[in-house]
């Protein structure tokens, strides 16, 4: 799962808070970090990506495999919310993170003159992000709030999501199944779908 978000938003800090880690002495991260860490009865990696405009290319290297980003956002960086917005719906039209949650974490809000969570969400326009399940939360990297709610969040949406996947592929497999064996499959089907629940019967029972 990476960790995006321009640069000085607070993605390093973030973790090493999470992980029980010392956060007086973080300095900005050239390349990437890897944090691997329980949470639950999951066990989390998460790829600490650094977000200067040089590095934002390689972004795209860490989203093998993904099924959530978290974006770090921060909060009185006024001046760079546009090009926040920008860099985040480009990451969204990548074919890998095609699905994946999205856990927008407002940091700094505790800040003067920090921008709520609802500033930043149309900020961002997180709105109109259809294609991906999204939250917003204002957090604090330094005391910590709200980023175990976060992880709670995204750890639940990405098991929900891969039980849905696994649900519906069970079905598709058992709809196939039924396709070969009953004659009347189609006819069945299509009443079913019309209304016809005794229709169900049949297919389920094969009933020909």
């Amino acid at each position: 799962m990476p960790s995006s978000g321009l640069d000085n938003a607070g993605k390093t800090t973030i973790l090493k808070k999470l992980n029980g880690e010392d956060i007086m002495n973080t300095s900005p991260t050239l390349g990437f970090n890897i944090k691997t860490f329980v949470h639950g009865k999951y066990t989390l990696n998460i790829w600490d990506v650094g977000g200067q405009r040089t590095l934002r290319p390689y972004w795209r290297n860490y989203f093998e495999q993904t099924d959530a980003l978290v974006w770090v956002v921060d909060s009185g960086d006024r001046m760079r919310m546009s090009d926040c917005r920008d860099e985040l719906n480009s990451l969204l039209l990548e074919d890998r993170l095609a699905g994946a949650s999205l856990l927008v974490f407002a940091n700094k809000w505790d800040l003067q003159g920090s921008m709520n969570d609802s500033q930043i969400r149309d900020a961002l326009d997180l709105s109109s992000i259809k294609s991906h399940h999204w939250k917003i939360l204002s957090c604090s990297a330094v005391t910590g709030e709200n980023l175990v709610d976060g992880l709670n969040w995204v750890v639940d949406d990405v098991a929900k999501r891969l039980e849905l996947e696994a649900l519906s592929s069970s079905f598709s497999f058992c709809l196939n199944r039924f396709h070969n064996c009953c004659p009347l499959f189609d006819f069945y089907l299509f009443n079913f779908v019309s209304g016809d629940c005794l229709s169900l019967q049949n297919i389920l029972f094969h009933r020909v």
